[in-house]
Protein backbone atom coordinates (compact mmCIF):
# COMPACT_ATOMS: atom_id res chain seq x y z
CA UNK A 1 0.00 0.00 0.00
CA UNK A 2 2.91 2.34 1.01
CA UNK A 3 4.64 2.26 -2.66
CA UNK A 4 1.35 1.50 -4.84
CA UNK A 5 -1.46 3.48 -2.96
CA UNK A 6 -4.30 0.56 -3.02
CA UNK A 7 -4.21 -2.80 -0.97
CA UNK A 8 -2.97 -6.32 -2.21
CA UNK A 9 -6.05 -8.61 -1.33
CA UNK A 10 -4.96 -11.55 -3.34
CA UNK A 11 -3.04 -14.48 -2.02
CA UNK A 12 1.11 -14.30 -2.13
CA UNK A 13 2.78 -17.65 -1.14
CA UNK A 14 6.11 -19.63 -1.28
CA UNK A 15 6.04 -22.11 -3.73
CA UNK A 16 9.19 -24.94 -3.83
CA UNK A 17 9.08 -25.88 -7.77
CA UNK A 18 9.70 -23.03 -9.32
CA UNK A 19 13.45 -22.49 -10.40
CA UNK A 20 14.00 -20.49 -12.96
CA UNK A 21 12.22 -17.22 -11.54
CA UNK A 22 12.33 -15.86 -8.31
CA UNK A 23 8.50 -14.46 -8.22
CA UNK A 24 5.80 -14.82 -10.48
CA UNK A 25 2.21 -12.99 -11.07
CA UNK A 26 -0.82 -15.59 -12.10
CA UNK A 27 -3.32 -13.61 -14.06
CA UNK A 28 -5.95 -16.29 -14.15
CA UNK A 29 -5.84 -16.18 -10.06
CA UNK A 30 -4.33 -12.78 -9.15
CA UNK A 31 -2.04 -14.13 -7.07
CA UNK A 32 1.74 -13.94 -6.23
CA UNK A 33 3.93 -17.21 -6.00
CA UNK A 34 7.25 -16.86 -5.26
CA UNK A 35 10.18 -19.06 -5.30
CA UNK A 36 11.71 -20.49 -2.01
CA UNK A 37 14.77 -21.51 -2.91
CA UNK A 38 15.97 -18.64 -4.76
CA UNK A 39 14.61 -15.83 -2.62
CA UNK A 40 16.41 -17.27 0.71
CA UNK A 41 19.80 -16.28 -1.81
CA UNK A 42 19.17 -13.22 -1.94
CA UNK A 43 19.47 -10.13 0.28
CA UNK A 44 16.52 -8.30 1.95
CA UNK A 45 16.95 -5.38 -0.34
CA UNK A 46 17.01 -7.61 -3.24
CA UNK A 47 13.87 -9.47 -2.19
CA UNK A 48 12.06 -6.00 -1.99
CA UNK A 49 13.04 -5.09 -5.21
CA UNK A 50 11.49 -8.41 -6.92
CA UNK A 51 7.91 -7.97 -4.68
CA UNK A 52 8.16 -4.96 -6.19
CA UNK A 53 7.99 -6.07 -9.58
CA UNK A 54 5.42 -8.97 -8.82
CA UNK A 55 3.27 -6.26 -6.86
CA UNK A 56 3.31 -4.32 -10.47
CA UNK A 57 2.20 -6.67 -12.01
CA UNK A 58 -0.54 -7.35 -10.38
CA UNK A 59 -1.59 -3.68 -9.75
CA UNK A 60 -1.64 -2.97 -13.45
CA UNK A 61 -3.40 -6.04 -14.15
CA UNK A 62 -5.93 -4.51 -11.55
CA UNK A 63 -6.63 -1.54 -12.96
CA UNK A 64 -6.56 -3.04 -16.66
CA UNK A 65 -3.56 -1.08 -17.86
CA UNK A 66 -0.38 -2.72 -19.58
CA UNK A 67 1.06 -5.12 -16.47
CA UNK A 68 3.86 -7.09 -19.47
CA UNK A 69 7.26 -6.38 -19.16
CA UNK A 70 7.13 -5.10 -22.66
CA UNK A 71 4.46 -2.41 -22.01
CA UNK A 72 5.26 1.37 -21.17
CA UNK A 73 2.74 1.42 -17.96
CA UNK A 74 4.49 -1.44 -16.90
CA UNK A 75 8.45 0.26 -17.10
CA UNK A 76 7.35 3.66 -15.68
CA UNK A 77 5.35 2.50 -12.82
CA UNK A 78 8.61 -0.20 -11.96
CA UNK A 79 10.64 2.58 -12.09
CA UNK A 80 8.49 4.90 -10.11
CA UNK A 81 8.18 2.38 -7.24
CA UNK A 82 12.16 1.30 -7.22
CA UNK A 83 11.40 -2.31 -8.43
CA UNK A 84 13.78 -4.73 -10.78
CA UNK A 85 12.80 -4.99 -13.85
CA UNK A 86 15.55 -7.75 -14.43
CA UNK A 87 15.81 -10.88 -12.30
CA UNK A 88 19.35 -11.27 -10.48
CA UNK A 89 21.38 -14.68 -11.40
CA UNK A 90 21.11 -16.38 -8.48
CA UNK A 91 24.70 -17.30 -6.36
CA UNK A 92 24.92 -20.51 -6.63
CA UNK A 93 23.62 -23.00 -9.24
CA UNK A 94 23.14 -27.03 -8.39
CA UNK A 95 25.31 -29.04 -9.64
CA UNK A 96 23.43 -31.34 -12.43
CA UNK A 97 23.91 -35.05 -10.72
CA UNK A 98 24.02 -37.78 -13.47
CA UNK A 99 23.37 -41.82 -13.30
CA UNK A 100 25.79 -43.70 -14.86
CA UNK A 101 24.67 -47.33 -16.67
CA UNK A 102 27.02 -49.66 -17.93
CA UNK A 103 26.58 -52.43 -20.74
CA UNK A 104 27.26 -56.07 -19.07
CA UNK A 105 28.51 -57.40 -22.61
CA UNK A 106 30.47 -54.50 -24.30
CA UNK A 107 31.15 -51.90 -21.42
CA UNK A 108 29.34 -49.10 -23.11
CA UNK A 109 29.18 -46.58 -20.68
CA UNK A 110 25.69 -44.65 -21.01
CA UNK A 111 25.53 -41.10 -18.81
CA UNK A 112 21.83 -39.68 -18.26
CA UNK A 113 20.15 -37.32 -16.01
CA UNK A 114 17.37 -39.73 -14.82
CA UNK A 115 17.15 -42.94 -13.64
CA UNK A 116 16.33 -45.82 -16.61
CA UNK A 117 14.44 -48.97 -16.32
CA UNK A 118 17.48 -51.72 -16.63
CA UNK A 119 14.77 -54.36 -17.43
CA UNK A 120 13.03 -52.88 -20.41
CA UNK A 121 16.15 -51.04 -21.78
CA UNK A 122 19.69 -52.41 -23.52
CA UNK A 123 22.28 -51.58 -25.39
CA UNK A 124 22.41 -49.46 -27.87
CA UNK A 125 24.94 -51.34 -29.83
CA UNK A 126 24.97 -55.04 -28.58
CA UNK A 127 21.78 -55.26 -27.18
CA UNK A 128 23.26 -56.27 -23.96
CA UNK A 129 22.06 -55.78 -20.57
CA UNK A 130 23.07 -52.55 -18.79
CA UNK A 131 23.76 -52.21 -14.54
CA UNK A 132 23.67 -48.69 -12.93
CA UNK A 133 27.43 -48.35 -11.75
CA UNK A 134 27.67 -45.15 -10.30
CA UNK A 135 25.84 -41.82 -9.91
CA UNK A 136 26.77 -38.45 -8.66
CA UNK A 137 27.85 -34.83 -10.49
CA UNK A 138 29.71 -34.80 -13.04
CA UNK A 139 33.08 -33.48 -11.35
CA UNK A 140 32.62 -36.68 -8.65
CA UNK A 141 32.57 -39.00 -11.40
CA UNK A 142 35.55 -37.61 -13.47
CA UNK A 143 36.73 -37.88 -10.52
CA UNK A 144 35.83 -41.81 -9.90
CA UNK A 145 36.99 -42.16 -13.41
CA UNK A 146 33.61 -42.86 -14.57
CA UNK A 147 33.14 -40.37 -17.71
CA UNK A 148 35.31 -38.20 -19.64
CA UNK A 149 32.83 -35.76 -21.87
CA UNK A 150 29.29 -35.71 -20.94
CA UNK A 151 26.88 -33.23 -23.16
Amino acid sequence: MKYFGRPFVNVASFNGRLRRAAGRFLPATQNLDFSSKLFAQYDEATQNQIIKHELTHYHLYRQHRGYQHRDADFKALLRQVGGTRYAPTPRVAEATRYVIYQCRSCATLYPRKRHLNTKRYVCSRCHGKLQEVGSGTLAELKQRGLVENVR
